[in-house]
C-alpha cells in the first residue's frame, strides 16, 4: 500500500468545447432572429392646435366612448357592429355623400373601435371624415 502524500493532480475543466457550443448556438440565433424595423421608429404624434370648432352644416357627430360604445348624433348605439352603425350613420346622414362625419374618440378607446366607425362611413358612402381633437394647451394639463 502507498501511503505517502503524493501530488494529485486536479481535474480541470477544459472550457473550449463548452466556448464552441455557445459560438453555434449564438450564430444560429443571429441567423434565425428576423429583424423588426418598427422598434426603431420613433414617432411624435400630432398635437393639434384647435381654432374654433367650424359649423358644418352637414354634420353627423360620432362619439366613442373608452370602452368601445358609439353614439350618433348623440343618440347611444344598441349594438357596435359596423352594419348597425352604418345604417345609424346612413339614416343620420342628411345631406347624403356630402356629410361630413366627425369622430369624436376618447383617447383610451381602443383603435378598432376609431377603425370601424372608419369602415361604416365607408359602407354608408360618407368620404368625408375629420377627428375632433382638443387644444394642446388644454392637452397639456393631463397625461
Amino acid at each position: 500500500m502507498d501511503f505517502r502524500a503524493g501530488s494529485r493532480d486536479e481535474p480541470e475543466i477544459n472550457l473550449i468545447p463548452f466556448i464552441d457550443v455557445l459560438l453555434v448556438v449564438l450564430i444560429f440565433l443571429m441567423l434565425s432572429t428576423t429583424y423588426s424595423r418598427f422598434t426603431e421608429i420613433q414617432l411624435r404624434l400630432p398635437v393639434a392646435d384647435a381654432q374654433a370648432m367650424r359649423d358644418y352644416q352637414k354634420e353627423v357627430l360620432v362619439s366613442v366612448s373608452s370602452d368601445g360604445r358609439f353614439t350618433v348624433n348623440k343618440t347611444p348605439m344598441a349594438s357596435g357592429s359596423v352594419d348597425a352603425l352604418s345604417k345609424a350613420l346612413g339614416a343620420a346622414a342628411k345631406a347624403g355623400r356630402e356629410t361630413v362625419v366627425i369622430i369624436s374618440a376618447d383617447a383610451s378607446a381602443p383603435h378598432q373601435t376609431v377603425v370601424t366607425v372608419m369602415e361604416a362611413a365607408r359602407r354608408a358612402g360618407l368620404g368625408q371624415i375629420t377627428f375632433a381633437t382638443q387644444s394642446s394647451a388644454r392637452a397639456g394639463g393631463t397625461p
